[in-house]
């Protein structure tokens, strides 16, 4: 049961924040919004206000803002077609903009949950060689072999560099006072350590700029595993689909809300980054067939795009299905 109410929730957050970044842009720009739907299927609830019809479905794993003329012929003055091109780009990027958003607010918020690290040891390991050298909870490491450690980054760093057959230079201030500690580290998995955990703190600032890091190593997570595709290095078993991600993301409610917003925002950035990829039938390829439009004047053969973006649409699905039987078969389903 917690699998399925995570699931739902993790969908429907992403989906919607998607839709509605199409949705508003689309509205701003003046272009008529017939129906903003958040899941797929059957109707569950439908509300029509003004122009436009707010719709509920049954399956919660897609959504759609559908826009006058963008799929069809329309003579609509307010027509998806008939607005300038730069603005129909703006709209097909703002939903993956508006996945970024969310990723960079919840990461955001896991990073306030969790406290930044600071040079400030929290305590000592039991026979650690940081215990056995006189290292105390509340000391201020500033300096490491003459090295200004004033992050927590900084002072993992030059531990990690720093030569384990060698004694260390640790510089700290304690009760005001200047204290040079002398310790030689040892070495657990390939790691040099010297046993201290940090004491961490919250603020508002570091939370933020927590988010804004962690989305930019997420994204630098995607990129990296674009080209590991086309150098043949990632097969199809490392990909997963909505089995996968549903098993993934029951996984991370059962270690606690933290870990679930975590798995939210690396699922939205997951969403935004695939759909501007240039493959049809995706938000990428729209923008692509849209500067193409920009550079020749005048727009593709509407028959030629949508024959495309069907041939994209086709391969999709079916990708999604081998991915979700190697996933029933992974996880052993049945």
């Amino acid at each position: 049961m917690l699998t399925a109410i995570s699931a739902i929730f993790v969908f429907l957050v992403v989906i919607l924040v998607h839709e509605f970044g199409h949705f508003a842009v689309a509205k701003m720009v003046g272009i008529k919004v017939n129906e903003f739907s958040i899941g797929m299927g059957p109707k569950l609830i439908q509300k029509k206000k003004g122009e436009t019809e707010y719709t509920l479905r049954a399956l919660p794993i897609g959504g759609y803002v559908r826009m006058e003329g963008e799929d069809e012929e329309s003579n609509d003055p307010r027509g998806f077609n008939k607005v300038p091109a730069l603005s129909r780009i703006a709209v097909v990027v703002a939903g993956a903009i508006m996945n970024f958003i969310l990723a960079i607010v919840i990461l955001s918020i896991v990073s306030y949950g969790q406290g930044t690290p600071t040079n400030i040891i929290e305590n000592t390991i039991v026979n650690s060689p940081a215990e056995k050298s006189g290292l105390l909870s509340g000391d201020i490491i500033t300096k490491i072999n003459n090295k200004s450690t004033l992050t927590w980054e900084s002072v993992v760093d030059s531990i990690n560099s720093s030569d384990p057959n060698q004694a260390m230079e640790i510089e700290i201030q304690r009760d005001n006072e200047t204290k040079i500690i002398e310790l030689k580290p040892t070495v657990e998995d390939d790691r040099t350590i010297i046993g201290i955990a940090p004491k961490s703190e919250k603020s508002i600032g570091s939370a933020i700029k927590g988010g804004f890091e962690k989305t930019a190593m997420f994204l630098k997570l995607m990129f990296t595993t674009v080209s590991m595709i086309f150098k043949g290095e990632v097969g199809l078993k490392q990909f997963s689909g909505p089995v996968g991600v549903i098993h993934e993301v029951g996984a991370a409610a059962k270690q606690g809300i933290n870990n679930l917003l975590y798995f939210l925002g690396f699922i939205s950035i997951n969403l935004g980054f695939f759909n501007l990829l240039p493959i049809p039938a995706l938000d990428g390829s729209r923008v692509v067939f849209l500067l193409i439009e920009l550079v020749r004047g005048k727009p593709i053969n509407p028959q030629k795009e949508g024959f495309i973006h069907f041939v994209g649409f086709v391969l999709l699905i079916s990708l999604m299905l081998l991915v979700t039987y190697g996933d029933i078969i992974k996880f052993n389903i049945f």
